[in-house]
Formats: structure tokens, sequence, C-alpha cells
């Protein structure tokens, strides 16, 4: 074989071999991505199909595992996700408002780190693709008028500029993809992933993180030093209230509990922060309201793991004490303002 013919053949060989790996990364996500991808899938597939329901649930890994919209009064659906934060929120609850019956109340929940510190944009929100190529331009527009790159430019070990990423996870260029395929083996998460799709869906959008008997780990709010949001996540807090507000949907805070050995770990001044900000907000936004107490806390038995993610038993519990306490507030409908809580019973698990 001439070796000019040879280098042709070897050439259009490697072509075709990128290619078919570009297509499998590109419309095989299941096989290979890690477990909490299927997760995220199921939400972004209930948004599209606008089976929503009455409630929406926006927020963060607590309110994704805390809240089982089967054991809810009225039809609900969680789409609180891992590592999520007000961009996330904000994106659903656009989709979510374009239905043509979108939930008439969003229950919010973060905790204090998902307003002061990025999480994980790059490595779930654009790497899934939960975020349209729309809206990741949004964060670069919104970040560079505010000057805060904290989680447009957060350092990755891609070497890559933050818009060249943007472009390639659009595209789910195979490099990028390259340690989730090595790990998966290419293809073995098909599976798992496909039996976790199908476990979130038919749980309304809520998923288990730990599941150990308690846990009496500090999590990463026993840490901070200060609440102070960053200027980015500020924005997309505030533009979600606003669109809610636009819309007349009802906007209610409420905070999940962390164990107890976080909370004694809090600094006063972060809780003080944080209450001030979310206060400030009600008063801004008359849709929105602050339900009991912004870092509740429960015994250390109900927690499966070092994040304060309620264990199985944990969350039945609260689902069933925040089920009584949505009933209460559907039935009575109660007008702005009011100051609607959870009871103490309700509020801190019983010993």
């Amino acid at each position: 074989m001439r070796p000019r013919r040879y280098l042709a053949l070897a050439g259009a060989a490697g072509i075709v071999t990128f290619a078919l790996v570009w297509a499998w990364v590109a419309f095989m996500p299941l096989a290979y991505l890690d477990p909490e991808y299927p997760a995220w899938l199921a939400k972004e597939r209930m948004l599209a199909g606008c089976t929503l329901g009455r409630v929406l649930v926006l927020g963060d890994s607590r309110a994704a595992v805390d809240i089982m919209p089967a054991r809810m009064p009225v039809r609900t659906t969680n789409l609180a996700v891992g590592g999520g934060e007000p961009i996330e929120a904000y994106a659903a609850l656009r989709r979510a408002l374009a239905c043509p019956h979108p939930p008439r109340r969003v229950i919010l929940s973060f905790d204090a780190g998902h307003f002061t510190r990025p999480d994980l944009f790059w490595e779930r929100s654009v790497a899934f693709g939960f975020l349209s190529a729309a809206e990741v331009a949004q964060v670069r527009r919104v970040s560079a008028r505010l000057h805060d790159g904290s989680i447009w430019n957060m350092r990755r070990s891609d070497g890559l500029t933050p818009r060249v990423r943007a472009a390639l996870y659009a595209v789910r260029f195979p490099s990028l993809y390259f340690a989730p395929l090595a790990r998966a083996g290419g293809f073995l998460r098909w599976w798992e992933n496909r039996q976790r799709l199908r476990e979130v869906t038919a749980a309304g959008g809520q998923y288990f993180f730990g599941t150990q008997a308690g846990s009496n780990a500090v999590a990463a709010d026993g840490r901070l030093r200060r609440f102070r949001p960053l200027p980015v996540l500020d924005w997309y807090f505030r533009r979600l209230l606003r669109l809610a507000a636009a819309q007349g949907v009802t906007v209610d805070f409420v905070a999940m509990p962390m164990n107890r050995a976080t909370w004694h770990a809090v600094r006063p001044a972060v809780r003080a922060g944080f209450r001030a900000y979310l206060t400030a907000a009600a008063v801004r936004y008359p849709n929105f309201r602050v339900i009991g107490a912004v870092m509740p806390h429960w015994p250390d038995r109900f927690f499966g793991d070092g994040f304060s993610h309620l264990n199985p038993r944990g969350a039945r519990r609260y689902s069933a004490r925040f089920a009584d306490w949505l009933g209460r507030e559907i039935a009575a409908q109660r007008p702005r303002n009011t100051g609607g809580r959870f009871s103490r019973k309700e509020a801190v698990a019983s010993r």
C-alpha cells in the first residue's frame, strides 16, 4: 500500500472514529454520566412536558431530598437539584411559567452557602445541558455587567476560557466528557442511570443522597465566616422574585433543616446576615414570604450524610409535617405578608 493512500485511510478512520465517539457523547449521556445526571434529566423532562401541578419546589439538594411530592396534599413537582443556586431556579421557573397551566405557588429553598459561593455551575448545570446556550450566555453577560466573575470565571483544570468551554459544552465536545466516559467504561452506567431516571420521575423529582442512619458531621454551613451574597446570585434571586410577582405567583422561602452539629457550628453573624437578607427581600417583593427559621435544625439521627441531607426516615417525617402546613395554607388562602410559619412542632422534630 502506498504511504499516501495509507495515511489517507488512517486519517479517514480517525475521523470516523472521532465522529462516532462524538455521537455517543452527544446522544447517550445516560450511558456514562454520573448518577446525578438522570435526576436532572427527569426534571428537565417534567419541565418540557409541563407535568408540574399546582406547587413547584425549587432550590438545592436539601430541598430535592426533603420534600416528597407523593406526600403533598396537592399535585407538587420537586425541581430542586444538587448544587442548585438561584441561576438554575430562575431558568426552571421561566420554563414552568410558560406552560399552559403553570404552578401557582413556588416553594424556594437554598442554604446560605448557595447565595455566597459558586458550586457546580460548570460541572452540572452546563455539562448536563440543563441550561440552554442562551441561558449560559446570559450568565456571562450578567457576570460582566456586575463585575462578578466568581461563577463564570471559576478556575477549571481544562485550561479553556469560559467562552470556549461554554461553546464546547453546547455541542458536547468529547474531550470535556473524557473523565466520566473513562469512569463508566463508555456505557456501564446505562442500566443504573435508566433505573434512577424512572425512580426520580415516579417520585415527582425527589431523590436521596446519603442514607446513613444518622450523621453528626458538620456541613459547609458551619464553616461560613460571613454571609455576603455573590452579586450574580443576588441578581438571579431578585430576577426570580420579580418574574414570579409579574405572574401573580406566591413564593415561600422554606429553609430545610440542618443537623444539630452543623447548627451549633454556624456563626451567629452568618445566621443574622442570612435572616436580614431574606427579610429585606420579603419587604421588597410582596409575593415573597420567609416561612419559619432561616436555619432550622433537627437531631443528627435524621440525616444521612455530611451535607445535612435527610435520610429516608427524616425525609418522610419532614414531608409529613410540610404537607400538613401546605394543606392548611392552601385551605386558608392566607393573604400575603401575614407571616405564616411552621409551628414549633412542625419546625423541630421531636426527640
